[in-house]
């Protein structure tokens, strides 16, 4: 009979995902085909669980190593020998000996029931699930006592006895050992591995001790240095048969040197007859000013759909040259980023193409253009442009409305940003805070302020063309900053 066999020691094999479990039988259910085992070794490893119940499909192969209560056996403890007794547990319905091998359908701390097994008192259908170790310790009959004593299903109906069976597991029941961490921690002898580390480090004179031999220890570095540098950095990438006065360099330390404009004229000509023509150069000018003022004016902390009620009032100071046209691209492309654009542009009889199609594009937006400086705000505003210098031209200083708006340029209180101001023999009447110099920077003087340097597209061979040995300091910015070298 099956109990009989109880307390006996038995080996089960339930194939290759399972693996072997040795233990004391504790209960035997022919009705539902199940085995169960205290105090159970999995692999020779001791379960942390105090029962396991396996099913008739999930074992391969049984063997009973010792048997109690007195049955017909032997057992060899005493002799060193073991009598191991192949059976076979027979399924439900099935007369005869029969050993399959299916998936696994339990494990060591978590098992789930077969729909195949009939539990007495459980619903047909319903798929019993043990939630916690604490289940594998009671036989498949039994049920999860409630708190006040009533067992599942006492009252609360169909619904109130699966949830019973979910979540009833009772909180009484504790591991009997609990995990030693002192003791775990202590097992690591944190000074030997280091020294071990240590003394392979230095073996072989700085070699390391994996890898190829006579592979030098490679050099320490920070989080933000680049550890894939293969060769020194060369910090003057830019050499120019005309140095400038003055050399500049950028954040990472490249030096930009200043070239003359004599040399700067005749790279802008050489650009141009390979096909970056003046509006090419207009436009590409317009863009990077523009990017570089609305940064000035706030950039995305101004300029946001819940402050129109504050835009940026920008002034723009042009004469009626390139310079100019360049002011009026760049005021063009604010006045579209919803910024208040005041365009001061005397009357002239005769103005340069360039200008002409600049202002007719600049109509086209909400900007204002005024021809007096009567016209210009009496307070300060946010920014201020300048255009009115030109490199070839310096008789315009001389003019009555250069003069007025250098002075209303000088009294209004705002910064001031210089567009290609000219060269330090020149001068300039307007005191900027930043001066933004296209493709290469000219010496400019003290009163130009910060430098900063425009990409405006000029491809490398036109520079080797002028004799420029040239590589690019942008990196993946259009305007950089400059400092004096």
């Amino acid at each position: 009979m099956a109990a009989d066999w109880l307390g006996s020691l038995v080996s089960i094999n339930c194939g290759t995902t399972l693996g072997v479990y040795q233990g004391e039988v504790s209960s035997v259910d022919q009705s539902s085909q199940t085995i169960s085992l205290k105090q159970p070794f999995h692999n020779g490893v001791k379960c942390p669980v105090p029962e396991v119940t396996f099913s008739a499909m999930d074992i391969k192969e049984l063997k009973i190593l010792d048997i109690r209560n007195g049955q017909d056996g032997w057992s060899g403890r005493g002799g060193g020998q073991t009598n191991s007794v192949p059976i076979a547990v027979p399924l439900k319905g099935d007369p005869r000996t029969q050993e399959r091998l299916i998936s696994p359908q339990q494990q060591c701390s978590k098992s789930y029931g077969d729909p195949h097994l009939n539990v007495p008192g459980q619903p047909k259908g319903f798929r019993r699930r043990h939630n916690s170790w604490s289940s594998s310790s009671r036989g498949v009959n039994q049920v999860t006592p409630k708190k006040n004593g009533v067992k599942n299903g006492g009252g609360g109906g169909p619904m109130k006895q699966r949830d019973d069976e979910c979540f009833g597991d009772g909180m009484e029941e504790r591991l009997d050992t609990d995990f030693d961490f002192e003791g775990n921690l202590a097992l690591f002898d944190k000074a030997a591995v280091f020294s071990q580390i240590d003394t392979s480090e230095r073996r072989g004179n700085g070699t390391r001790s994996r890898g190829t031999p006579g592979e030098q220890t490679p050099s320490r570095y920070r989080h933000d240095e680049n550890i894939l540098e293969a060769k020194p950095i060369v910090y003057r990438q830019i050499d120019v048969p005309q140095p400038g006065a003055k050399e500049y360099c950028t954040d990472s330390g490249l030096v930009v040197p200043s070239v003359s404009y004599e040399l700067h004229k005749r790279l802008l000509l050489v650009a141009e007859r390979h096909g970056l023509s003046l509006e090419r150069r207009l436009e590409m000018t317009g863009v990077c000013t523009s990017q570089m003022a609305l940064t000035l004016l706030g950039g995305p902390n101004r300029l946001t759909p819940k402050n129109v009620h504050q835009r940026p009032t920008v002034a723009l100071l042009c004469g009626p040259h390139v310079q100019g046209a360049q002011g009026i691209s760049c005021g063009r492309h604010l006045a579209n980023h919803e910024v208040e654009v005041i365009l001061f542009l005397p009357n002239f009889v005769k103005m340069l193409d360039s200008v002409t199609s600049e202002l007719t594009l600049f109509s086209k937006t909400e900007g204002k253009q005024v021809s007096s400086i009567k016209d210009l705000p009496d307070s300060p505003v946010d920014l201020i442009i300048n255009c009115l210098d030109c490199h070839d031209n310096t008789f315009l200083m001389d003019q009555p409305w250069y003069r007025a708006a250098a002075d209303w340029a000088n009294q209004n209180r705002a910064p001031v940003l210089s567009i290609d101001p000219p060269v330090s023999g020149q001068g300039q009447a307007v005191e900027a805070k930043w001066s933004l110099s296209l493709g290469l920077p000219l010496p400019l003087a003290e009163g130009a302020g910060r430098v900063y340097l425009c990409d405006i597209g000029v491809p490398r061979q036109v520079f080797q063309e002028v004799g420029i040995k040239y590589h690019s300091p942008f990196g993946c910015k259009f305007v950089i900053p400059l400092h004096s070298a």
